[in-house]
């Protein structure tokens, strides 16, 4: 099992602060950020960003296109230069819109792998959304709630929270690439596109702007380049308050209707590498400031990337694990039978330990925690009904917006739950980012001896004393001699379990009664 060594006292004095970084794979720009801990807190010690516009890339099918992977791909190298010594710990790498959209992400990842040693995680739009509030509020001191938004290449997120907790979380596919390629694509610029673009903007905030305007906020802020801009330009103008009110984007707009083309945008404060989305994002933000009624809007420098980090060490920062509560939370929604779950999940642990002693090579934390979760959660599904609970449990999992979980982390607890039972349809099992499904198809198999042993309910008949030997997908179960005999439900169970484990290659179930007699 993993390590708990305590660290001697006096050694923590001697250590050098602790360096961790995070990646953020945007659709404007990829972001290298890294800090070290210093009591407690990070102090920035080096910032890399480059303007890769990975969402021009996009075609109308969603494919990536092989200019755009190799922008990014060059990009990596650089980033890979300066980590070179970083732990897999310490490293972090976030991909958000563009390649959640992309049919060809995976192309992107398996050449990513070959350049940074780090996993990448394709977050949701929802988690995306999370992550930006806890970056800010971490880092801004203000008290009350907090409305944020943050204006990506492909997306906008848009939060409210107080204090640690977000309360309204939502991701709308509109974002300045994008939306310069879509109403934009020769930089010329009119006002028909120009209100067309932010119409379209306010539509897709139609259904949720009434809900934000009822929660309402004390403190609005903007975290992205497009909001840092209109500050920048505003600050040029003048205005060195800080914020920006509705009023003041008026200005900036009529200066923009009366210029004919991007390359003509002078602005003090517009730098050149924002110049050729600037106009699509200020859209953005206009159909925000309507559909909002925002007053003022603050800027902040605490987004994505900061809640990433607090993320990394919440330990130091936090108290509670996210994906914990969004798990307890789910079954509390779906009103499982909590004892129930208990009991499969104590199966499931009792199993794991012994498995891990003979398989450590294909074990992960990771992949031990989001096992211990489908146990807990593999019945949300009875909330439809019995038949073919695997099927709706599986569903509701994976599309779900589970807070704290990546794409790739939903996805697997989706797959553990949606084969725990039945048929074992192997082409079915997807392929995986970050894991194989060498380290899939065991916790599988093991999630569904642990179900099974459970079958009863209310009487765990999992014995006190049994052997769990693994090689490879073969399972041999030794179990006490007559126990069988004493559990015939049990013994018909696991006589049909044998089966299905058929369709697994190399995958064979076991039972023995005894060290020398094997039950046929």
């Amino acid at each position: 099992m993993p390590d708990n060594t305590f660290l001697c006292p006096d050694k923590l004095l001697d250590e050098k602060p602790q360096e961790i970084a995070v990646i953020d794979l945007g659709s404007n720009s990829f972001h290298l950020l890294i800090t070290r801990i210093v009591n407690e807190t990070f102090q920035v010690i080096g910032r890399v960003k480059e303007h890769i516009h990975l969402a021009d890339g996009l075609d109308s099918y969603n494919y990536l296109s092989e200019d755009a992977i190799e922008r990014g791909l060059a990009c990596l190298r650089l980033f890979a230069k300066r980590l070179q010594g970083f732990s897999k710990e310490n490293v972090r790498i976030v991909a958000t819109y563009t390649l959640r959209r992309a049919t060809n992400s995976a192309l992107f990842i398996m050449k990513a792998r070959e350049i940074l040693p780090y996993p990448i995680e394709i977050i949701s739009g929802q988690e995306e959304a999370r992550l930006i509030y806890m970056g800010l509020a971490h880092t801004q001191p203000e008290k009350g709630r907090k409305l944020v938004i943050d204006i990506g290449g492909g997306s906008t997120e848009l939060v409210i929270g107080e204090e640690f907790v977000p309360l309204l979380a939502e991701s709308r596919h509109m974002g300045c690439v994008v939306y310069t390629q879509k109403f934009f694509p020769d930089h010329k610029i009119t006002k028909f596109r120009f209100i067309k673009t932010q119409l379209t903007a306010e539509q897709q905030l139609e259904n949720i702007a009434y809900k934000y305007r009822q929660c309402g906020w004390n403190y609005a802020f903007g975290s992205s380049g497009t909001i840092k801009a209109i500050i920048n330009i505003l600050n040029e103008m003048g205005y060195k308050d800080g914020y920006i009110t509705r009023q003041r984007l008026e200005i900036i707009v009529n200066k923009v209707m009366n210029t004919e083309t991007f390359a003509e945008l002078k602005f003090a404060g517009l730098s050149d590498a924002r110049r050729d989305i600037f106009v699509a994002g200020l859209a953005i933000l206009c159909a925000i400031f309507n559909a909002l009624e925002i007053k003022k809007l603050y800027f902040s420098t605490g987004a994505l990337r900061e809640g990433v980090l607090y993320e990394m060490e919440q330990s130091r920062f936090r108290h509670h694990d996210i994906r914990s509560r969004t798990a307890t939370n789910l079954a509390e929604h779906y009103n499982i039978d909590r004892e129930q779950a208990d009991r499969v999940l104590t199966t499931t642990r009792l199993l794991y330990q012994q498995w891990y002693k003979q398989n450590q090579h294909l074990a992960d934390s990771q992949l031990e925690t989001l096992l211990n979760w489908a146990a807990l959660l593999h019945e949300v599904g009875l909330s439809i009904n019995y038949s073919n609970i695997q099927q709706h449990s599986a569903y509701i999992l994976r599309h779900s917006n589970l807070p704290g979980f990546n794409q790739e982390h939903q996805l697997i607890l989706s797959t553990l739950v949606k084969f725990h039972r039945k048929a074992l349809k192997i082409n079915e099992i997807p392929e995986f980012n970050l894991f194989s499904k060498e380290q899939i198809l065991p916790l599988i198999q093991l999630l569904r001896l642990a179900v099974l042993f459970n079958n009863q309910r209310q009487a765990s008949i999992m014995p006190y004393e049994y052997k769990l030997h693994c090689v490879n997908n073969h399972f041999t179960l030794t179990l006490p001699n007559k126990f069988l005999a004493q559990n015939n439900l049990l013994h018909a169970d696991l006589e049909k379990e044998k089966k299905y484990w058929e369709a697994i290659q190399g995958g064979k179930l076991s039972i023995i009664a005894d060290e020398h007699t094997m039950i046929n």
